[in-house]
């Protein structure tokens, strides 16, 4: 089978994967916008994380023939390239309706029983699930799994490596072990990093439905200079040196997506408004622990139920009403400012939104320190002639890490103008300045 997308061009499917993309599970991802609200915004921003996974399994497939093109006719090879195509393609499946938000009305994650080894090892704790967690019960333990039948019996896959790979946590090294070299560190590197495929897609795909370049790189240089390290017999993923600079813009793209995309005030709002409607109306609207009846959960189904909603946040979100940004904060002067306005209005009783958004160049290093990635990205000196080669740790190769080690912080208040008299306006004014935003 073969699908045209407008951002790669023609993607392959293995006939064997035919029934995968077929299943239910997939095919609730075309009713689920990769943007959430942003469409409001960006009215060309209706892309589904149903062709954004299949883009993420097109780079993903691009990436390992080029890491492996010399064992590519290895039938062992065969087995892991498909389990990480399939890694790639099924990494959205558990994806909530409208982007993140709806994820504050999941039940607990000991409501959804996943597996214990996908717990580690224990009973699982109190905590509320996510869609990440969705995502492994739809893999391992779900009616998906007799989709799995023809990649398994043609290539050997078993979809617990396939989920593995999603949680960055190997049960069995030796399904990843080719001549004595595990490659499971490579292949999740490949699945979840700062230079992951899921980024690589949705960076050129967010922007060309957008309508933006913020996101643009050069993906073609990026996949040729991708390379393996291997490092005490295991594989991790390396870039040579002459693709830093590519790695460089790679991240500033996604960094000026956040700012001018992701951030963009009017989406933001409505994410905090539909959490406002989920704690004013609690009954009305959430999600199931049965993995099967979530099948229905999907943005069509969220927004029926917002429709027939009488709650007023409900309401504004169908409408695409938001309260007006009164104040907007980029610095720590600004921020002093509008918290003296919060302040105020709290005094007043009147009811306002605070938007936070908080965008850093890199969650995995914080002062040029890494934090919480065990798996580093390294970067391949070459000494030509001498057939030697030099490993180094990204942040030693950029100092790109160093000069965005902090983080950017947006914040913004909105209030509904109508709730203020002309007394409270004045004050409000006075505060701010007469910097009103009034958008």
């Amino acid at each position: 089978m073969e699908i045209r997308d407008p951002v790669h061009g023609s993607i392959h499917i293995l006939d064997e994967e035919i029934p995968i993309i077929q299943n239910n599970f997939f095919q609730r991802l075309r009713n689920i916008k990769q943007l959430g609200f942003s469409e409001y915004v960006f009215p060309g921003a209706t892309h589904t994380r149903f062709i954004h996974s299949i883009g993420v399994m097109h780079i993903g497939t691009l990436a390992f023939d080029r890491l492996f093109s010399s064992k590519l006719c290895n039938i062992e090879v065969q087995r892991l390239r498909e389990t990480f195509r399939l890694a790639c393609l099924l990494h959205d499946i558990g994806h909530a309706p409208l982007s993140h938000s709806t994820e504050t009305v999941m039940p607990a994650l000991l409501d959804l029983q996943i597996p214990v080894q996908f717990q580690g090892g224990k009973v699982a704790d109190s905590r509320q699930a996510t869609h990440e967690d969705y995502t492994i019960k739809a893999i391992v333990d779900s009616s998906l799994a007799a989709a799995f039948e023809l990649v398994k019996n043609k290539f050997g896959v078993e979809n617990q490596r396939i989920a593995e790979l999603i949680v960055g946590q190997s049960l069995d090294d030796a399904y990843y072990t080719l001549d004595g070299i595990n490659y499971f560190p490579l292949l999740f590197q490949l699945i979840s990093s700062e230079l992951d495929c899921d980024r690589m897609d949705y960076l050129l795909r967010d922007s060309y439905f957008c309508g933006v370049s913020y996101g643009n790189f050069d993906l073609d240089w990026m996949l040729d200079n991708l390379d393996v390290c291997v490092i005490d017999n295991q594989a991790y993923l390396g870039i040579s040196e002459r693709a830093v600079v590519t790695f460089d813009d790679f991240l500033l793209s996604r960094y000026h997506m956040f700012l001018m995309v992701y951030f963009h005030y009017r989406s933001v709002c409505l994410e905090q408004l539909l959490l406002k409607y989920f704690t004013a109306a609690p009954n009305e609207y959430c999600i199931p622990a049965n993995i099967e009846e979530y099948l229905e959960h999907d943005d069509h189904f969220l927004m029926k139920a917002l429709r027939a909603s009488s709650n007023r946040y409900a309401e504004s979100i169908v409408s695409n009403q938001i309260p007006t940004k009164i104040f907007e904060s980029f610095n720590e002067s600004q921020l002093v400012t509008l918290e003296a306005v919060q302040d105020y209005l709290s005094g007043q009783n009147i009811e306002y939104i605070r938007c936070s958004s908080t965008g850093r160049l890199s969650k995995y290093y914080q002062h040029g320190v890494q934090q919480s990635n065990k798996y580093l990205i390294k970067v391949i000196r070459n000494f030509y002639g001498k057939g030697q080669r030099l490993y180094l740790d990204i942040n030693e190769a950029t100092d790109l890490f160093f000069k965005f080690s902090s983080s950017h912080a947006v914040n913004r208040l909105h209030c509904n103008l109508n709730l203020l008299s002309v007394a409270q306006r004045n004050d409000v004014l006075e505060l701010i300045g007469n910097t009103f935003e009034g958008s």
